[in-house]
């Protein structure tokens, strides 16, 4: 018996620290000693096993057993949870339910985590039924395990009830309610206010507490208190350099608030970074378009000794993506070629994305072609990209094609496709495969799949017809939809809708300021002076403020960012005398006329020329033209801009790519503009 209980020992100390190897040679050693069938060396062999991830081989310990007891069932269900297998470990359950053996509370408690786990509410509400009848309900292990339950499942009031019931709480009671309010931002408020009532009865907060706290006030985005829990981590002596969870929780904090700085801090007051928190940060600078400091970090990282994962790389690649930098996103591509992750689906449509959103189609073609596996979102992605470049015949090509291999549709391919139609004016189609869309009931129909056949009607000149289809909508109108429906009245001249369409907006969304430039403009263009300049006064009297116009143009590996009327260009000058130089190359061959109705109207006429030529787009295309663009070898100049491109930018780049005989791609926030032989791909439909 001495020898039998000295194999225990060791089997759990094996356990304990993870010695799968020792661990084999003791099991070796226990079936020459004859204890091959002994209940207890066999728990604790199965217990070893399933902690050291290998829980098929606890599973054969199990099934050799000639008796089992609740330990046993239990060690196995807890090596299956620990597994990442929560179904298995709740049919371990259901199997020993058909034994005699009766279940333990930690049979219970770890049953009840596996319903949470898995999200079977049914089922984790009938082991809490049985936890009642039997007694265990009471104890607090398996009271704690079933307010986890009741929270991983939405069912926070029911958490919150048997939270109250319990004749005592621990620390882990009060933390696993404060989770559950965090939880997909249930109620981060609720969670705060448990933090105090918490501190109030004595409990002393761990480092999950603190970790769930800083993310309640990170759902909020409530700075203040995500400072003062901080500040109390130091005032206390709480060190947060060993505790990544933590120290993680704050990084985001502090990036999702826009403190940069202090995220830093608190990054390189980290001892163990992972790979969440260099994400976090990377991704933080990045969309503060702060890219120097983004790659400078993400170099850091490539050099350190944390695996890079698939989200970093998919998540930096749309940031290049959204930016449209190309050479970055080319190095990116190249770098994911060299790692396992960079296999990964979701990084595969992150490269055929930042390729479409640069502009570059063939090469996005053929990467798609070449994709060794794709999914909805590829192919979705591609049509989305075919719809921008005005492309809408191969992206309904592609389409009809991803119906012929079976891909299950889902709405946003529908959108992307109808999206596709919209801004190649292809009628027909869109009607058929809205039709398609509406007959099958599996698709939910969303207010944006309408707005697409608006705008199709809308580009056609049927102003009524695309009218008639919003009010018959199955659902509310949007202000988008309407303003969609606007965007149709101003090409097509229609005053009497406008008014119509601008009341119900105004209504709507009366602090918009986008609503009150489009029906000003509108008027401009109608001629009726008065009817624009009294909306304009309503913009000022409102203190309705405008997103500024940014254009950006990347040349020889540098982005370079230019707002409206912008002088602070080191090359300013040569950029203006370069567009006053094309202006009139373009006057004199083609009889280019500024669109000075696009300019303030209460100016004279020559300072309304200055204002047009200053706008953001135009300072990006001179800068590229200083800088060489003529000379380019592939002869193609990218201009990428946050908002949509105006109507005199637009006329005087179609112009220009006439006189220098080159292409010019644009992206506005809208789709691309492929200038090219004084024409565009948007057919002057934006």
């Amino acid at each position: 018996m001495i020898e039998r209980q000295r194999l225990a020992n060791i089997l759990r100390n094996c356990s304990r620290n993870r010695l799968l190897k020792q661990g084999l040679q003791v099991h070796g050693v226990i079936a020459k000693a004859g204890f091959a069938f002994d209940v207890m060396l066999n728990n604790d062999l199965i217990d070893l096993y399933g902690k050291c991830g290998r829980v098929g081989m606890s599973r054969s310990v199990f099934d050799r057993m000639p008796q089992r007891n609740v330990v046993s069932w239990t060690a196995l269900m807890c090596g299956y949870l620990h597994n990442g297998n929560a179904e298995a470990s709740l049919m371990c359950f259901c199997q020993m339910r058909r034994t005699l053996v009766e279940p333990n509370e930690f049979t219970l408690s770890t049953s009840v985590k596996a319903c949470g786990v898995t999200g079977v509410l049914d089922h984790g509400m009938q082991i809490h039924g049985l936890c009642v009848k039997t007694g265990f309900d009471t104890v607090c292990v398996v009271g704690n395990c079933i307010i986890d339950m009741y929270a991983k499942c939405g069912k926070i009031d029911e958490a919150a009830r048997m939270f109250n019931m319990m004749l005592s709480v621990n620390l882990i009671s009060w933390n696993v309610m404060i989770a559950g309010h965090v939880r997909e931002n249930n109620d981060a408020e609720k969670a705060l206010l448990l933090f105090r009532e918490m501190q109030e009865a004595g409990e002393v907060p761990d480092e999950y507490t603190f970790t769930s706290t800083i993310k309640a006030c990170n759902c909020l985005g409530d700075i203040k208190r995500g400072c003062q829990i901080h500040a109390f981590l130091i005032t206390s002596g709480f060190g947060i350099s060993g505790r990544p969870a933590v120290a993680g929780s704050l990084v985001d904090l502090y990036v999702k608030c826009q403190n940069m700085s202090e995220a830093r801090k608190v990054f390189d007051q980290m001892e163990d970074k992972n790979v969440i928190s260099w994400s976090a940060l990377i991704l933080g600078y990045a969309r503060e378009e702060n890219l120097g400091h983004a790659m400078e970090l993400f170099k850091q990282l490539e050099e350190s000794s944390v695996q890079v994962d698939g989200f970093v790389l998919s998540s930096l690649i749309g940031v290049f993506a959204d930016f449209a930098l190309l050479e970055q996103g080319k190095q990116m591509h190249a770098y994911t070629i060299k790692l396992s992750c960079g296999q990964d689906i979701s990084v595969a449509n992150s490269i055929l994305d930042m390729y479409l959103k640069c502009g570059l189609t063939d090469e996005a073609e053929k990467f798609f072609s070449e994709m060794p596996a794709k999914n909805v979102v590829s192919w979705t992605v591609m049509i989305t990209g075919f719809g921008k470049h005005g492309l809408g015949k191969e992206a309904v090509s592609l389409f009809k094609e991803m119906q012929l291999e079976k891909v299950e549709l889902d709405s946003v391919t529908y959108l992307a496709v109808l999206s596709a139609c919209s801004h190649s004016g292809l009628i027909d189609e869109s009607q058929e495969i809205f039709s398609s869309l509406c007959a099958d009931r599996r698709m939910k129909l969303q207010v944006e799949h309408y707005s697409c056949m608006v705008d199709v009607l809308g580009r056609a000149g049927r102003i009524r017809e695309a009218k008639i289809l919003i009010e018959s909508m199955r659902m509310k109108p949007t202000v988008g939809i309407w303003q969609t429906l606007l965007s149709a009245c101003r090409v097509h001249g229609d005053l009497e809708t406008s008014q119509e369409v601008g009341e119900i907006l105004m209504r709507m969304d009366e602090f918009n300021p986008v609503n009150y430039v489009m029906m000003s403009n509108i008027y401009l263009e109608a001629g009726y002076w008065r009817e624009s300049q009294k909306i304009r006064e309503e913009v000022k009297e409102k203190r309705l403020t405008k997103v500024g116009g940014c254009s950006w143009v990347e040349i020889d590996k540098k982005v370079h960012y230019f707002y409206s009327g912008d002088d602070t260009h080191p090359l300013i000058d040569s950029i203006h005398d370069n567009l006053k130089e094309m202006e009139n190359r373009m006057k004199e061959e083609l009889g280019y006329v500024n669109q000075v109705r696009f300019a303030l109207h209460d100016v004279e006429d020559e300072s309304k020329v200055e204002s047009l030529r200053v706008h953001s787009e135009k300072l990006a295309i001179g800068l590229a033209l200083v800088s060489g663009g003529l000379e380019r070898k592939e002869g193609v100049i990218r201009i990428f801009k946050n908002l949509r491109i105006c109507g005199d930018c637009h006329e005087y780049i179609k112009c220009l790519s006439k006189v220098l005989n080159m292409t010019i791609m644009v992206r506005d926030a809208n789709r691309f503009h492929k200038f090219q032989d004084g024409l565009c791909s948007c057919k002057d439909y934006w």
